[in-house]
């Protein structure tokens, strides 16, 4: 069947081409979608008709497109899956999953803009063609992975990590954390130990100063009863 094409089709042809397609092909995928019409005179004569416009409205949705490109290039969205130990997933990541990740991260797309021949079916760091555009396209990356820790492995890896790693950096942030901690108890330790010393400090310098004090008043005392027997003499 012969189509003349309404926007650029990746591996077909360009805007305003005619090209030759699949009956089937075009009935349930480029006719519906409206990104052909049957290449027939009067469409061919429509769509020359209507050149200007169209290619100055798919240079607007292009522009807008490579915006929204610039900000989604690199981005990494995380995927939580069941998986053995081989890293075979119990399931797999479709479009529809990919679409809905990259949603959540603030990015409004649908799953017929999600390029990927297969769905994932392995943990580890996949890339994923967005397209957002016939003419632009973004890549992310999927991060599969059986727990956010192990996606945050992965990532500072740079590839999928085994179990024994994965337990090994557990084990070494553990230990870390048990260290960090037995450094706040010891310098709480010395703290309080030091807050002990200057009380005691404080004790023992107002126990001498009263004690200074006692023996100042004792010779006054006795002076005074001394003075008032000589006078009764």
């Amino acid at each position: 069947m012969q189509v003349i094409l309404m926007e650029r089709i990746e591996k077909l042809g360009l805007m305003g081409e005619v090209v030759t397609v699949k009956p089937g092909y075009a009935r349930n995928y480029l006719l519906p979608q409206g990104k052909a019409r049957r290449a027939t005179k009067d469409n061919i004569a429509l769509f020359e008709q209507q050149r200007g416009q169209l290619e100055a409205e798919n240079l607007k949705r292009r522009d807008e497109a490579e915006k929204v490109g610039a900000r989604l290039e690199g981005l990494t969205v995380t995927l939580i899956r069941q998986a053995g130990e081989s890293g075979q997933l119990y399931g797999s990541v479709n479009a529809r999953n990919l679409a809905e990740a990259v949603t959540e991260a603030g990015f409004t797309i649908n799953h017929d803009q999600v390029s990927r021949d297969h769905s994932i079916k392995a943990l580890g760091l996949h890339p994923v063609q967005i397209r957002l555009h016939p003419e632009v396209s973004a890549t992310i990356t999927a991060n599969v992975a059986r727990s956010d820790a192990e996606a945050e492995s992965q990532a500072g890896a740079g590839r999928v990590v085994s179990e024994d790693e994965q337990r090994a950096i557990e084990d070494a942030a553990h230990a870390e954390t048990e260290a960090a901690l037995d450094e706040i108890e010891a310098a709480e330790g010395e703290a309080a130990a030091r807050e002990d010393a200057e009380v005691a400090d404080t004790a023992d310098a107002e126990a001498e100063g009263a004690g200074a004090e006692t023996k100042s008043e004792a010779p006054a005392e006795g002076g005074e009863e001394s003075e008032e027997a000589a006078k009764d003499a």
